[in-house]
C-alpha cells in the first residue's frame, strides 16, 4: 500500500471517529435542547460515519495491484464508493426534509440558548474536518476522499443553519419558534445540492470522461522534448482510483529501425512516469512520420 493509500485512509479514520462523536453530541443536545434541527445534523453526522466507512473500504480495494482478473487494478472501487456516499447524502436530505416538515406543523417549544453554544462548537470542528480532509483529498488524488470532506462542508452549513434558526426563535419570541425547522429544511436542499457536485466528477470518473486537459498539454510538451520524437498525436488520460493511465501517439522518423522506435517509446515513457507519480502507466502507439 501506497504512501498516498496510507494518508486518504488515516483521513477516513479521521472523519469517521469525528463524526460517530458529534452525532452523539448533536443528538443528546438536540433532544434536551428542544431542536429538531440539531437533531436533523444528528442524522446527518450518523448517516457520515457509514459514508466514511464506505470510503475506507474503497480506498482499501482500490489499493489492491492488478491482478489476472483486473489487469488495470481496481481503482474503480473508489468512485463506485463514491456514488454510495451521495445516496447517504440524499437519504439523509430526505429524511431531514420530511421531519423538517412535519416539526413545523406541530407546535413546540424554543430551542435552549445552549443549543448555540454546541453549535458553534460544532461549525468551527466541522470546518476543521473539511479543510483537513479536503486537502488530504487534493494531495492524494482520491474522489471519494473529496466526496467525504464536502460531507464535512455540508454539515458545517447545515450547523450554521441550525444556528440561524435557533437564534431567530430565540431572539424573535413568540411565533418563531419553528425557525430551526425552517432552517434544517433550507439545509437538506443544500445537502442535495452537494450531492450532485460530488457526484458529477466521479461519475465522469466511471464513464472515463475527457477532464484532464491540463495534464494532457503537460504530456504532450514533456512528450515532444523527448529526442527522436517529432510530434504527438492521440492522447487520452483515464483516472482509475487514486492513479492514471495514459495512452499516447508519437510520431518518429519513418527510416529508423523498430528497435530504435522502441527505444524511443521507452524514454518517453519513462520521462513521464518520472514527471507524473500519480500516473500508474503509459501505453504509447508509435507512428512514422510519413504514415499520412
Amino acid at each position: 500500500m501506497d504512501q498516498n493509500t496510507n494518508e486518504a485512509i488515516k483521513a477516513s479514520w479521521l472523519s469517521i471517529i469525528g463524526n460517530a462523536l458529534l452525532a452523539i453530541a448533536k443528538f443528546i443536545t438536540g433532544v434536551f435542547g428542544n431542536s429538531y434541527a440539531l437533531i436533523a445534523d444528528a442524522i446527518e453526522s450518523t448517516t457520515d460515519v457509514f459514508s466514511s466507512f464506505l470510503v475506507l473500504l474503497g480506498l482499501k480495494y482500490s489499493s489492491r495491484p492488478p491482478d489476472k482478473n483486473h489487469p488495470y487494478g481496481h481503482g474503480k472501487a473508489e468512485p463506485l464508493m463514491t456514488f454510495a456516499v451521495v445516496g447517504f447524502l440524499v437519504v439523509s436530505a430526505t429524511v431531514i426534509a420530511y421531519e423538517s416538515i412535519e416539526h413545523i406543523r406541530t407546535p413546540h417549544k424554543v430551542p435552549e440558548p445552549y443549543t448555540l453554544i454546541v453549535l458553534a462548537v460544532i461549525i468551527i470542528i466541522k470546518e476543521y474536518f473539511y479543510r483537513k480532509v479536503s486537502k488530504k483529498g487534493n494531495e492524494t488524488n482520491s474522489t471519494s476522499l473529496k466526496a467525504d470532506a464536502w460531507h464535512h462542508r455540508s454539515d458545517a452549513i447545515t450547523s450554521l443553519m441550525a444556528f440561524i434558526g435557533i437564534s431567530i426563535a430565540l431572539f424573535m419570541g413568540k411565533g418563531y419558534e419553528t425557525a430551526d425547522d425552517w432552517a434544517a429544511l433550507f439545509a437538506s436542499g443544500f445537502i442535495l445540492y452537494n450531492a450532485y457536485l460530488i457526484l458529477r466528477p466521479a461519475l465522469g470518473e466511471v464513464m472515463d470522461e475527457h477532464m484532464y486537459d491540463d495534464m494532457i498539454a503537460e504530456i504532450r510538451e514533456i512528450s515532444g522534448g523527448v529526442p527522436g520524437v517529432l510530434d504527438t498525436e492521440k492522447c487520452y488520460v483515464r483516472k482509475t482510483g487514486m492513479t492514471y493511465h495514459v495512452d499516447l501517439h508519437i510520431t518518429v522518423n519513418a527510416e529508423i529501425s523498430v528497435k530504435k522506435g522502441h527505444d524511443i517509446a521507452h524514454n518517453v515513457k519513462n520521462e513521464l512516469l518520472a514527471h507524473f507519480p500519480e500516473i500508474f502507466d503509459v501505453l504509447i502507439h508509435v507512428e512514422p512520420d510519413d504514415f499520412y
